[in-house]
């Protein structure tokens, strides 16, 4: 063994940049930041899509399409929820109430009944909304779909 072949321990040697230790480092002085400029001084933080000065991309393209500001939105309920929930807990009138209480829609939604799934027990139904196919499976059984 000689000094030669010495080497340091595995995994003791880093091989990143030293910034700011001094010149000889060769990344002191400005510490990469360049000179001057909102980038060299500290508390710079770059906003989300800044392009230098240049026009950001999301400014470049053409805007388009339509929101209707009175559109009304609804939480749909499916007919198989309805039954599924008329079976757990035995009821056969279901309101938004019924349908907070038990987590399918929010207080102060717009509910909308659709006629996905099967229906097999009479209910009455009270929502802000239905589908016609919702309304006929609904009342085929007997049950009412009473708008509120």
């Amino acid at each position: 063994m000689d000094l030669s072949t010495l080497k340091p321990a595995k995994g003791s040697v880093k091989n990143r940049k030293r910034i700011g230790r001094g010149q000889g480092s060769g990344h002191g002085g400005t510490s990469t930041r360049g000179h001057k400029g909102a980038g060299s001084r500290s508390g710079y933080s770059k906003k989300l899509g800044f392009e230098g000065g240049q026009m950001p991309l999301v400014r470049r393209l053409p805007k388009f399409g339509f929101k209707n500001i009175n559109r009304k939105e609804y939480t749909p309920i499916n007919l198989e929820s309805l039954q599924l929930l008329a079976e757990l807990k035995g009821l056969s009138v279901i309101d938004p109430e019924i349908l907070v209480e038990n987590g399918l829609a929010g207080k102060k939604d717009q509910i909308k009944v659709l006629a996905k799934g099967e229906l097999k027990l009479k209910l009455n139904v009270k929502a802000h909304a239905f589908s016609a196919t919702a309304i006929s499976a609904i009342e085929a059984l007997g049950g009412t779909a009473e708008k509120i």
